[in-house]
């Protein structure tokens, strides 16, 4: 399977949303409880650039979008603005192809020039590959909010992680 990566396009919405919202549905990956609508999704889109510390980069692998990357803002006040906050969704068929280390990759790549002096990555475990993905890249664990988000009827954990821009 050959996989190519590049900046997201706006007509990339329907899947990327698709993608994101088997998440919703089915894990605790992310703390939405309710699937996303495309306009939703669009002002979610509207945040990232070709430039800048904000991007969105995608993987596609036979005629699919199988996964995306982004960086986003961590928190809204100025001093902040050199860390930015990681995310990668794979789609489910694609999960264990290698897919999350080519936008990971892809996305480092794209930042490298940019004024950042931190990435920071939460996700919720127990998830060996997660932890073992951002490991690849650099991240080192920096600890654990516990019980930060509800959902499924229970309480859920996410490990922090960071990293420099460069490793």
């Amino acid at each position: 399977m050959g996989v190519r990566t590049r900046p997201a396009r706006r007509e990339d919405l329907p899947r990327l949303t698709e993608i994101y919202n088997h998440y919703v549905v089915e894990s605790p990956a992310t703390f939405d409880l309710e699937p996303k609508t495309l306009e939703q999704r669009a002002e979610w889109f509207a945040q990232f650039a070709e430039s800048g510390r904000y991007r969105l980069i995608v993987a596609e692998a036979d005629g699919a979008l199988r996964g995306y990357a982004g960086s986003t803002r961590f928190r809204v006040k100025p001093g902040y603005d050199t860390t930015v906050e990681t995310s990668i969704y794979c789609a489910a068929e694609a999960v264990g192809q290698g897919i999350g280390a080519r936008l990971y990759a892809a996305l480092f790549e794209a930042l490298g020039g940019e004024d950042i002096h931190r990435f920071v990555a939460g996700f919720v475990p127990p998830n060996p590959a997660s932890a073992a993905l951002h490991a690849r890249f650099g991240f080192k664990v920096v600890g654990t909010f516990t019980e930060q988000g509800y959902k499924f009827g229970r309480y859920w954990d996410v490990c922090w992680m960071e990293r420099p821009l460069r490793v």
